[in-house]
């Protein structure tokens, strides 16, 4: 199969976007931390003030529910951010196993603003407050600022500040104004698996690269599905990866992928699309790995729109 990193074109959009598809849940008490080191996939033990981690949250089956970006907004409260299809089921489940803990779980999107931040001019903005690496986080204006993996070569950073803050409407009046569109095009061409509505309970997280950027600690304890995660990475070769692709006409996520070689079966599904800058289609997709070497690729049936695989933005982990 061709590989075309040339699609989309390159663009450059830079300013700030209030981001209405995310919401975040509060978790407060002494033990909030050390509850979610033992529900998450990544360490929260040892979450420091400069840092924020992106972890899953799985099933007994090691599935994905959703994907969290969390940091220490106090010393015993910490901010969860996920897409706001999975904010609800989620703080319901994970308050059903809060027990003896003490923490308590809130859904408190209401009561903050949460911005995301692209290009130059934004860190610029932000000065000597923008954090250099991903996933690291700082205090910006008023609010917590946490460096995202770059996507199209492009810095792109998360601003949150609380709702009823003097700053709130700083970002908008300082950057430029940036459509929604244009963030969401980043967010995929970053390929760092956005778990919605469509997705949760698919993926165990090795099969759309999520400990490859960050969202698995394998040297924490446990916690639910960390078993079958484990047991995906260290026996067996992986099968099934994320892989960046262009479609030619809209797609979305849960959409099924199929392959010319088997076409009654699907050979992947969509994580997270969006459109691309002047026309066309991103796609970050759960696929066979088999199927990305040879033969062609279909959107939604075997009589779909045909996909072009494009490189990702990082390596993968050398398997062992």
């Amino acid at each position: 199969m061709t590989t075309d990193s040339s699609l989309p074109a390159p663009a450059a959009p830079q300013g700030a976007v209030p981001l209405a598809h995310w919401g975040v849940i509060a978790v407060d008490g002494t033990d909030a931390s050390s509850f979610l080191h033992s529900q998450l996939t990544q360490d929260f033990s040892l979450l420091g003030d400069a840092d924020a981690r992106l972890a899953g949250y799985c099933s007994p089956k090691g599935r994905l529910l959703a994907g969290f970006i969390g940091w220490k907004d106090t010393p015993e409260r910490v901010l969860l951010l996920c897409h706001a299809e999975v904010l609800a089921p989620s703080l319901k489940r994970l308050s059903m196993f809060v027990l003896r803990a003490k923490a308590k779980l809130s859904d408190a999107t209401a009561g903050v603003q949460l911005f995301g931040l692209v290009g130059p001019a934004a860190t610029d903005w932000l000065g000597d407050a923008a954090p250099q690496r991903p996933w690291a986080r700082s205090r910006a204006h008023g609010g917590s600022v946490v460096r995202l993996p770059d996507a199209a070569g492009l810095p792109r950073y998360l601003w949150l500040v609380a709702a009823d803050a003097q700053q709130a409407t700083l970002p908008t009046f300082a950057l430029p104004t940036l459509d929604l569109s244009a963030w969401r095009w980043l967010e995929v061409e970053s390929a760092v698996p956005v778990i919605s509505a469509a997705t949760a309970d698919q993926f165990v997280p090795q099969m759309v690269n999520f400990e490859a950027v960050g969202g698995v600690s394998f040297k924490k304890g446990c916690y639910p599905g960390q078993e079958v995660v484990a047991r995906s990475q260290y026996r067996g070769t992986l099968k099934r990866r994320g892989f960046l692709l262009h479609s030619p006409v809209e797609a979305a996520a849960g959409q099924e992928l199929f392959h010319s070689a088997d076409p009654g079966q699907p050979c992947g599904m969509v994580v997270d699309a969006a459109p691309a800058p002047g026309g066309d289609w991103s796609v970050f997709a759960e696929l066979k790995i088999a199927a990305t070497e040879g033969g062609s690729l279909y959107l939604g049936s075997a009589d779909g729109a045909a996909l072009t695989l494009r490189a990702l933005p990082y390596a993968l982990p050398t398997e062992t």
